[in-house]
């Protein structure tokens, strides 16, 4: 008779061994459990969330730099009226940008011969901060966030006790020009310990110029997560060669006149588009397709650019919806619907057919579209397609950013009653989750977001060499009607560059929208995700238009859209939601006016803030999902000191 073995004695025995791989005796596990039991009695951590970035990196550095308005008021509170206006003014720039700040304030600083007090007293004030944002962090985080360089002369701030001590350390440092690196260093770590953790909702590019820059920012910040966005999709499946994806990366970065972000940050060839564009579309008027805002190229140029990238985009995804009739989506290759008169190059689209009504078309050049087959690439198309594929898939830091999106990032999550997601889950009118079959299997609700996170996380480990029918659910994450990161019933693009009849471009928002309004219905939301009847719902995705009288917080006060139009493009404001120990706030932002600004002029994003929800008490860590986590830790750690103990295990010196 076979061995019958306890899996959960298994299962113990495994965590003890793995335990005594980090505390080798029982005084070290007994050290670490009252430094765990410690940290429950502190603050809980500040979570600051924000969501559709659209490729903003300078906003996104500053809401970053000044924790999202918060700063200016710890400095406020904390030195209450020792600085004057210029100078606070000026210490907050060295704190928001300090390389650039001193790079502007150097010169004068080192004129006026006070360079030394000058920086002893950045640093001794810098460390008033540094004091009041570590009350809630335990010692070895704060510790963590030191580094090795300036590590003494920051415990040494951080204690304040030897003044002459540390004025010694700065000449020393001055002497090597390293005092400036100092300073540089302290408001790295105010920027560092001004919120535990920075949750971005999704979107990250397109619109806005630098999504390279934004994901650097983010990979630079201690601890950040990242829910998907639609627009998201678009790039992990265009570093993959998915060719739908890619092609809809590349017609936003045409549209909005984004070509740094493609060549100077990825190294992806733009030039195969422009040759395209002297084969097929040197006479082309494309007037559909004029790109908005300013570049280097003529605006011409990019136009037909955008056009050429636009119907290769058409024929692929018309190709790809071939291959899913399980999508239903058919009616959305609009190609073939198109009517020519004329043969060859010289046809012309005269009209096309929509859903059993004919319309005009408003651009009838096609030169690349055979009426024969409209879905199949022109020989130039075919050449500059592959070359693109080429520069996306070969491009080693796209790769870098995109595995860092999919490794930190997810469908959903949850900081104990807040759940947050990018965009919807897809309902029926009486609110019922939609349901849609992924790997065979019928999911809705968050069974269907974690169904697609896993069909991700697997498109993205097959990468671009071994591209399947995966990488296809990336461009239905964008764009499919029941996708949780869209939300609509259609892309209406075709329709907007082609169609007068206005109509036509509407894309209907699923029902969930209006359905969050209604408090019950988001408590049944919340209780699909394992959230209790104090859940507060938290989404990006569709821009809140305040001039037309919405507003974030939804009428039955237990859900909130964050998405403030963050982009330029869509009205340069947003939101950031900050999970405070004693309640949560919207903070409102300002336009941003840029760095210059900032440091010449003390101009600020300085947001008006609304407390939505207060706690009935502050919260300890041990009020959190965080603390239930720490707490089962401790539990672990008294089981390995029990077994030091006894002998179960034995303990290594």
């Amino acid at each position: 008779m076979p061995e019958q073995r306890d899996s959960k004695s298994d299962n113990s025995a495994s965590l003890l061994r793995a335990l005594t791989h980090r505390f080798h005796t029982a005084d070290a596990a007994i050290a670490e459990i009252a430094g765990l039991e410690a940290k429950l009695s502190l603050p809980s951590g500040i979570v600051h969330i924000i969501s559709d970035v659209h490729g903003e990196d300078a906003k996104l550095r500053h809401v970053i730099n000044n924790a999202s308005g918060a700063l200016r008021q710890l400095v406020d509170a904390t030195l209450n009226g020792r600085l004057s206006d210029a100078e606070k003014a000026r210490f907050l720039a060295v704190l928001y940008y300090p390389r650039d700040a001193i790079r502007v304030f150097a010169a004068d600083i080192i004129a006026s011969g006070q360079r030394a007090s000058w920086i002893h007293s950045t640093v001794t004030l810098q460390f008033e901060i540094v004091r009041a944002l570590r009350k809630s962090y335990r010692r070895d985080h704060f510790e963590s966030l030191l580094g090795p360089h300036y590590r003494e002369l920051f415990i040494e701030l951080g204690s304040a006790q030897r003044p002459e001590y540390i004025r010694e350390m700065l000449h020393a440092l001055s002497r090597h020009d390293r005092d400036w690196a100092a300073v540089r260093a302290g408001a790295r770590l105010i920027r560092n310990l001004t919120c535990e953790e920075l949750l971005v909702a999704g979107d990250l590019g397109d619109r806005g110029p630098r999504i390279d820059r934004v994901i650097e920012t983010l990979m630079s910040q201690p601890r950040v997560n990242v829910l998907w966005g639609n627009h998201d999709m678009l790039w992990i499946g265009a570093h993959l060669g998915h060719e739908p994806c890619m092609l809809t990366m590349l017609r936003f970065s045409a549209r909005y006149r984004r070509a740094a972000q493609l060549e100077e940050g990825y190294g992806i060839l733009t030039t195969p588009l422009e040759r395209l564009v002297r084969d097929e579309y040197h006479d082309d008027p494309a007037e559909r397709f004029m790109p908005k805002g300013e570049g280097l190229r003529e605006a011409l140029m990019v136009a037909r650019m955008q056009k050429a990238i636009a119907v290769m985009q058409f024929k692929a995804e018309g190709n790809m919806i071939a291959q899913h009739p399980e999508w239903n989506l058919d009616h959305r290759r609009l190609l073939h619907h198109i009517q020519f008169e004329g043969s060859g190059k010289h046809a012309r689209a005269k009209a096309v057919e929509i859903g059993g009504k004919h319309y005009e078309m408003l651009d009838q050049r096609l030169p690349t579209i055979d009426p024969d087959n409209p879905y199949a690439y022109s020989t130039t198309e075919q050449a500059c397609i592959d070359v693109l594929k080429n520069s996306c898939t070969q491009s080693a830091r796209l790769r870098q950013h995109m595995e860092w999106i999919v490794r930190h990032g997810g469908m959903w999550t949850n900081r104990d009653e807040v759940l947050v997601f990018h965009g919807c889950v897809p309902v029926d009118l009486d609110g019922t989750p939609q349901s849609l079959r992924v790997d065979g299997r019928e999911v809705a609700g968050r069974e269907l977001m974690d169904a697609l996170g896993s069909v991700v996380r697997r498109a993205m480990r097959k990468r671009w060499f071994a591209l399947d029918a995966d990488a296809d659910w990336l461009w239905y994450l964008w764009g499919g009607p029941r996708s949780p990161l869209f939300g609509k019933d259609k892309l209406a693009t075709f329709e907007s560059y082609f169609i007068a009849d206005k109509e036509t471009h509407k894309e209907i928002k699923n029902p969930y929208f209006d359905l969050i309004h209604d408090a019950a219905f988001v408590h049944r939301i919340g209780r699909l995700f394992g959230c209790d009847e104090r859940v507060l719902i938290v989404n990006g995705h569709v821009p809140v238009k305040i001039e037309k009288g919405e507003q974030p917080v939804k009428r039955g006060g237990n859900a909130i859209t964050i998405d403030g139009a963050f982009s330029e493009a869509y009205g340069n404001r947003g939101y950031t939601l900050v999970l405070r120990p004693e309640g949560i706030d919207l903070a409102e932002h300002a336009p941003f006016q840029g760095v210059e600004a900032a440091i010449r002029s003390g101009a600020d994003i300085v947001p008006k803030v609304e407390r939505i929800r207060t706690h009935e008490r502050p919260r300890l860590v041990r009020d959190t999902g965080q603390g239930q986590r720490t707490q089962q830790e401790i539990a672990d750690l008294e089981t390995l000191v029990s077994a030091y103990q006894e002998g179960v295990v034995s303990e290594r010196e």
